[in-house]
């Protein structure tokens, strides 16, 4: 299931799947492995609540954020770029420089990975030490033009700081829902009640978590409208209009032949859902992405 997360929605996954586990084990070694040792930090926990929640839930995005290209590359049949042998890799490569060149940033990494579908993402904790990749399905499925266009949009990402403005967001996020979680179960011990009380936080500690998701996911959905701008100013809209087009053309045609089933492949350039899963949807409706383009042009 993780493979099919990339780029802004694997690092809002994995900071949903970090957070979480940073809780659970911060509230053990509170509780029950540094008491058993003589150490009793919950007075202290309990009276700097939020400094905690802060560290914990800005510690966890910035973990997300600073490994983002490992886990990417860990997920993914994939090779690096860095020097062209086919036609196809001379494309990527050599708009990606370009562009890089003309945003006076260092050239992110360039990989292509396995994938039917025709997908691209970026991630990467700066503007100076990014990744872009396409799937080998978006180089046989597009032209030139669209390709050059797909990677403008995900160079889009990178030079607005996307995947950084998204992990503030996540902080600020994390840090609400740590903040709760540790007030409720403070309530509870208060009433001698302190297992009752870890249980109910680890449970309200996931469901806020998803529930902040929507928010995150939300946010990235108005930078999918940036990142598309950006790419017309680049190369020209009518270009970027056909990429969408031509992925919603492949979505359709192997959701009729049901080729492969991704509920939640959100996350990449494309990825449409439809009904209450479009608020969990990193990326906006693909038409409603063409009728901003159209209106731009």
């Amino acid at each position: 299931m993780l493979k099919k997360f990339k780029g802004i929605g694997l690092l809002i996954l994995s900071n949903l799947l970090i957070s979480i586990t940073l809780y659970i084990v911060f509230q053990l070694l509170a509780s029950v492995v540094l008491p058993a040792f003589g150490i009793d930090l919950r007075d202290s926990i309990n009276g700097s609540m939020m400094v905690y929640a802060l560290v914990l839930g800005f510690g966890g995005a910035f973990i997300s954020l600073l490994f983002s290209k490992q886990m990417a590359r860990a997920m993914l049949d994939c090779y690096q770029v860095t020097e062209p042998h086919t036609r196809q890799e001379e494309i990527v490569f050599r708009t990606v420089r370009e562009l890089a060149d003309r945003l006076r940033v260092s050239m992110p990494e360039v990989w292509i990975y396995q994938a039917p579908d025709p997908n691209a993402f970026a991630t990467g904790p700066t503007k100076n030490n990014a990744m872009v990749a396409v799937s080998t399905g978006l180089l046989e499925n597009m032209n030139e033009a669209e390709v050059r266009s797909v990677l403008a949009h995900e160079m889009g990402h990178v030079w607005n700081g996307d995947m950084f403005t998204i992990t503030i967001l996540m902080g600020l996020m994390n840090t609400f829902v740590y903040f709760i979680a540790m007030w409720v179960r403070r309530l509870f011990e208060e009433r001698d009640q302190a297992g009752l009380g870890f249980i109910i936080s680890i449970v309200l500690q996931i469901a806020l978590s998803i529930l902040a998701m929507l928010v995150i996911n939300w946010y990235s959905r108005r930078r999918e409208f940036e990142a598309d701008r950006f790419s017309a100013k680049a190369y020209g809209p009518s270009q970027m209009i056909s990429a969408l087009q031509s992925i919603n053309r492949f979505a359709e045609e192997a959701q009729a032949q049901n080729a492969f089933s991704d509920p939640l492949a959100t996350m990449k350039i494309s990825g449409d859902t439809g009904g209450w899963m479009r608020l969990f949807a990193t990326h906006p409706p693909i038409e409603e992405r063409i009728a901003a383009l159209q209106r731009f042009a």
